[in-house]
């Protein structure tokens, strides 16, 4: 009986992300393939190559594009910049992470919007379009501030801080307060210099949401940017399985396959309540800069500048709960999503959300 070699499979990305990588090593894995991932390290093409599919990352690079086009092997695609190339795709679902995006400021009493990016990147123009197309659907408009980077071949040396002055003067003059979506956490960055050069407090002037969560050590952060993880293993995962079937003879399917986000990771950035009433809005910013703390409803009357009854009143009249159940569901809310995003010990984080005895704590996150 002749025996049946492994399928060798290439990785062919212009832009590399590693969770991509980690759901395709899982599926190749259990089916016992042979992945070639030099070009992970090595921007050398690997002119000549046989094997049996291609999977790629078709962004930047007219060479590897060409490459792959000319090896004409089974392939699939996670990206959407060259069209007319044939391929099968899998990619992520812009318009559902928008979407989560528009949900979460809206839930949070947000109603003046923008989204901010760079131009000529189609996935930006996807989660553009969506989170548009999402406020629509609940009466509300949002300003797309699209800023127009030169090319690399002019790129001059005071490129950064004018996109930031730039940046600083846009939201400057928005009303307040904000929610802005950036296409990307990297975006998301610029946002929160550009709050800084303008003296804005982020999130209690502008709220700020970045997409696919690439951000290494977002506790190191001064203050750690809201997410949306856009599911990149899943989708390397789903793009391994297509190219099974691909290399199996079955033909690529006339539309891309899209990959949901799995969530949005709510951290400092955008985590907080927007409130018209000014002394709600103090009391809610002091709840949040001292979750860890015991609270006394005094004292945060006292900086509310009301009575207790006229805080408890006016809490009710802005969120539906009073102070007590308030300063509960942050305490909790930041609880799961530490227990989520951090490699902390529940005791520690039980420590951290306001609650010194873990049994406590234990109850009141399963509840």
């Amino acid at each position: 009986m002749r025996k049946k070699w492994p399928r060798r499979v290439l990785l062919a990305f212009g832009w590399y992300d590693y969770r991509l990588h980690r759901g395709i090593e899982r599926y190749a894995c259990e089916h016992g393939w042979v992945l070639y991932a030099n070009l992970a390290r090595e921007r050398v093409i690997p002119w000549g190559w046989q094997g049996d599919g291609i999977l790629a990352w078709l962004g930047a690079g007219d060479d590897l594009a060409e490459f792959v086009r000319l090896t004409n092997k089974p392939t699939v695609d996670f990206s959407y910049r060259r069209p007319y190339l044939k391929f099968a795709r899998v990619l992520e679902d812009h318009a559902a992470a928008a979407r989560l995006v528009a949900e979460h400021f809206i839930e949070r009493g947000l109603r003046n919007f923008a989204f901010y990016s760079e131009i000529d990147n189609w996935s930006y123009e996807e989660r553009g379009e969506g989170f548009i197309s999402a406020l629509a659907k609940y009466g509300y408009t949002c300003k797309w501030l699209r800023w127009h980077r030169a090319p690399e071949y002019t790129m001059s040396r005071d490129q950064w801080p004018r996109k930031c002055m730039w940046l600083a003067r846009e939201l400057k003059q928005m009303p307040k307060p904000l929610g802005v979506f950036a296409a990307n956490d990297d975006h998301a960055l610029d946002v929160l210099d550009a709050c800084k050069l303008a003296g804005l407090s982020v999130p209690e002037d502008v709220a700020v949401v970045g997409a696919e969560n690439y951000l290494l050590a977002p506790e190191a952060m001064e203050t750690p940017i809201s997410s949306v993880d856009t599911n990149l293993e899943l989708m390397g995962y789903k793009g391994a399985e297509l190219l099974d079937r691909l290399m199996n003879g079955e033909k690529p399917p006339p539309e891309p396959i899209r990959i949901p986000p799995s969530k949005l990771i709510v951290r400092k950035s955008s985590d907080l309540l927007a409130v018209n009433h000014r002394g709600v809005a103090a009391a809610l910013k002091y709840l949040y800069q001292h979750i860890d703390e015991p609270v006394r409803i005094k004292e945060l009357a006292a900086i509310a500048g009301l009575s207790r009854r006229g805080l408890h009143k006016a809490f009710l009249q802005c969120l539906g709960r009073t102070p007590g159940r308030e300063l509960r569901r942050i305490r909790i809310l930041r609880a799961r999503m530490l227990l989520v995003d951090s490699d902390k010990k529940v005791e520690e984080i039980a420590s951290l959300c306001g609650y010194p005895h873990l049994n406590s704590f234990c109850r009141r996150v399963q509840t």
